[in-house]
């Protein structure tokens, strides 16, 4: 197994202890080593094989076991055991935002509920009545939680479904007959919450049913829901779902144009195509009698029409064919898109190696799993120039929030190591909570002291949207403030985001010269794309944070990426494309 499986399942054991009731040193053990593997970056195969499991801090004796017959074995009988412990609704009963690991207990000790099934019958009625703690509002909270549940099934985070997409790839490519093969839908167009995973090959046509069968055959394809012969759909050991078509390799192009989407964008593509006099569908182009806006060609002094439908030897060459220009899988939700190829006024999108350095980044001052001379050096390895570290201010005693020794001796500490090292500049800042009522948890004598400051809401969430946009306009309004951090809090496919008038938000940001981070994590991506474009139209910069807790979440940067190019932004649009002294000369004015 790798490490993030490894990890997921260390987390459950975690869970199904904390439902036993276990001991809560032995809960925490396994949530810390879930943590510590899901952010290393050292493979613990190759600790298990060497028999140093134990040499990491945090690993036993106890847990070293479960985690090397898991990353040599595949599996552990200490797991299987646990789970066969905890009847397997009580997990599912884990997922509702707001029942923790006790009131699950609690709700199957005294009424025997197990499945969500139960849970939502007995929450519609007065069963709960019975097991206090449960009243009107706990009942309705868990009725609304239970409806997201139900939505989020069976979707993933893009993070989870591109590497299950590129392991799949893998098998494909090497099926026979495959000449070429690729990912298409939405992952392909970078949503952050994926549904099914849709891959395409293209292949003679006498390999097509063979490659379906090799396909529905890998030992991943748990069920197999419908198999024909060039297109099959499976469901995955992890619940995910599958498609794979296939086509020949001349129909290619045109149906990794047609897969990726969006339905929309498809939509006005092909109505530009019958400007042309010609049908646009996922084979080719096929010409079609009536006007054509092409112009036609002459033969003998008279007019042939409508012009014949060129051949297209990739998918640039189906954009160029309509007048337009290659139009990246990012834009493709029709936002105005294919006007801007018209006129040959696409952006050129931001891209990861534009980015010089990041901010809003967690050391072991606060919940970071890495000191800060590791962050740093890591940030360097990357050919970055500079690092902002922003740990929690002291309102987050959950994730260790500073005291003002503790910032004291941080920015002692960033400025001795700054004074080691040339051409790289680690910048002080601090992830400052928002309190209910629009001030900040440092006052302005500590923040003065920072080289930037991050404002972020973790609390108080049930505002109406007026009263959270007027919490987060008072915190804008804060001279000390640099960016705003997260914006609408949301964790996806866990938990909505509080209500929230963004327009205003961006409005006011733009008003009082602030940025808004887009937070790469994976469960954030917040700032969303669809608001991206309006912040840029604004005047509003972007920062690109991947509110990394450890050296490996530095990378999470590109799911950054992702959000800033689905929202039309462009390397000047974005903060953290700037030059050392570009940087340094902002955060000073």
């Amino acid at each position: 197994m790798q490490n993030r499986e490894i990890a997921d399942i260390l987390e459950e054991m975690a869970i199904l202890l904390e439902i036993l009731g276990e001991n809560p040193f032995k809960c925490r053990a396994f949530h810390n080593a879930s943590r510590l593997i899901s952010s290393s970056t050292e493979e613990m195969k190759t600790r298990a094989a060497g028999g140093t499991l134990t040499g990491l801090k945090g690993i036993g004796k106890g847990l070293a076991p479960v985690i090397s017959d898991l990353a040599l074995k595949g599996k552990s009988d200490e797991v299987d055991r646990l789970r066969a412990s905890v009847p397997a609704g009580l997990l599912d009963m884990m997922k509702v935002q707001g029942l923790g690991p006790k009131r699950v207990r609690l709700l199957y000790e005294k009424l025997g509920i197990n499945s969500l099934d139960k849970l939502r019958k007995a929450a519609s009625g007065d069963l709960l009545d019975r097991v206090g703690g449960f009243g009107a509002k706990s009942r309705a909270n868990i009725l609304k939680n239970l409806d997201l549940l139900k939505l989020y099934q069976g979707k993933s985070l893009i993070r989870e479904a591109e590497a299950t997409a590129e392991s799949l790839l893998g098998i494909v490519a090497a099926l026979p007959g495959v000449a070429e093969c690729g990912v298409a839908g939405s992952l392909r167009r970078r949503m952050p919450v994926i549904g099914d995973i849709d891959l395409l090959a293209g292949a003679p046509a006498r390999f097509h049913r063979g490659i379906i069968s090799g396909f529905t055959a890998i030992p991943d394809a748990g069920r197999v829901l419908s198999s024909g012969s060039t297109r099959c759909s499976v469901v995955l050991g992890s619940g995910m779902q599958c498609d794979l078509r296939v086509v020949t390799v001349a129909e290619y192009p045109f149906a990794l144009q047609y897969f990726t989407g969006s339905r929309e964008h498809n939509v006005k593509l092909r109505a530009r195509a019958t400007d042309f006099g010609w049908s646009l569908n996922e084979y080719g182009f096929t010409a079609v009698r009536g006007k054509s806006r092409a112009k036609p060609r002459v033969v003998r002094g008279r007019k042939s029409s409508p012009v014949k439908p060129p051949q297209c030897l990739s998918e640039s060459d189906v954009y160029n064919a309509l007048g337009l220009g290659y139009i990246p899988p990012e834009l493709r939700e029709d936002t105005g898109e294919i006007a801007a190829a018209t006129g040959q006024q696409l952006p050129r999108l931001v891209e990861t190696t534009d980015l010089r350095g990041t901010f809003h980044c967690h050391t072991t001052y606060s919940d970071g799993r890495n000191t800060l001379g590791g962050m740093a050096r890591a940030a360097k390895e990357l050919g970055w120039e500079y690092l902002g570290i922003a740990d929690h201010s002291r309102a987050a005693a959950y994730a260790g929030g500073l005291s003002g020794k503790d910032v004291a001796r941080q920015i002692g500490e960033i400025h001795r190591l700054n004074g080691d090292q040339e051409g790289f500049r680690i910048f002080s800042g601090t992830e400052v909570d928002i309190l209910s009522d629009g001030t900040l948890d440092w006052n302005d004598r500590t923040l003065a002291l920072f080289d930037y400051v991050v404002a972020s809401v973790h609390s108080w969430f049930n505002m109406t949207d007026a009263e959270a946009t007027k919490r987060i306009i008072g915190a804008l309004k804060n001279k000390h403030v640099t960016m705003l951090g997260h914006p609408t809090g949301r964790l996806l496919l866990e938990r909505d985001g509080y209500p929230l008038k963004m327009k205003e938000v961006i409005e006011a940001a733009a008003d009082y010269g602030k940025m808004i981070e887009i937070n790469a994590n994976p469960r954030r991506m917040d700032l969303d794309w669809s608001h991206c474009r309006y912040a840029r139209d604004r005047g509003v910069l972007i920062a690109i944070n991947p509110d990394a807790h450890s050296v490996a979440g530095l990378g999470d940067v590109r799911f950054g990426i992702d959000v800033a190019r689905k929202g039309w932004l462009g390397p000047r649009d974005v903060f953290n494309t700037k030059t050392l002294a570009g940087v340094a000369r902002i955060l000073a004015r």
